[in-house]
């Protein structure tokens, strides 16, 4: 089994994922769009995962792979197959297939509680997760209205579009679930990551927001297996 990577920047990868992957014997090859990388053929593939990136989904003169990127969003949503979107990923998904991405007021950057909504409570991809739960954040945009048949399965006060579906087999998750011991500290070195966080916190976010993650780290690697194995359920 082969599971498809598109990557926008060498430090967004699937991170704990890889270790859930390479344990069942999963497979899978990236593609790092930023680095002018050729998205291959999707017959070998079971499932695609978009992860984040410092750029914005609307930046489509200036990095026109973009424009492919969202075409090939629509291409594979067309197959049918499983779709998982994190933080960019998540937005590309709903831009790509008609909805609307643009700037928060104020960038959502730390440890933040989500909840799920009644569709998120009844959705198997939620299975097993806690109504409410904390989570990591490091967006400045949001999506801002669902595409045509999506369904709000994730919200909080700063973000109503936390995460969404599409269909029976495509998912979006603004928030960060993949996150290692070594995220943040490669995130922080990125400006435009490192200009969001202390656009909140002041000087001295980053060792912050490192032992805020840190605290909870066995939290979020128990939630990013369960997640994992619902959305490995949908292959």
């Amino acid at each position: 089994m082969k599971v498809l990577v598109f990557q926008h920047v060498a430090c967004e990868h699937p991170g704990r994922f890889r270790d859930f992957m390479r344990a069942d014997g999963v497979e899978w090859d990236a593609v790092e769009l930023d680095e002018g990388e050729t998205i291959p053929p999707f017959d070998d593939y079971a499932a695609l995962m978009v992860f984040g990136g410092p750029m914005d989904v609307w930046q489509e003169e200036e990095l026109p792979w973009l424009v492919a990127e969202k075409a090939a969003i629509r291409d594979w949503m067309a197959t049918g197959k499983p779709y998982l979107g994190v933080c960019l990923g998540h937005q590309l998904l709903a831009d790509a297939l008609g909805g609307k991405v643009g700037l928060m007021p104020r960038p959502e950057v730390g440890v933040t509680e989500v909840s799920l909504t009644a569709a998120g409570r009844a959705s198997p991809f939620f299975k097993g997760l806690p109504p409410t739960f904390p989570t990591l954040q490091w967006h400045g945009a949001a999506v801002l209205s669902l595409p045509p048949g999506g369904v709000v399965l994730a919200e909080n006060e700063h973000c109503a579009i936390q995460a969404l579906q599409v269909g029976e087999r495509a998912f979006g998750i603004q928030y960060h679930v993949e996150l290692t011991d070594e995220t943040v500290p490669e995130w922080g070195i990125i400006p435009e990551y490192r200009c969001a966080l202390e656009a909140i916190t002041g000087a001295g976010g980053q060792a912050l927001l490192e032992n805020a993650t840190k605290e909870r780290m066995p939290v979020f690697a128990a939630a990013a297996e369960q997640l994992y194995r619902n959305f490995k359920a949908t292959w």
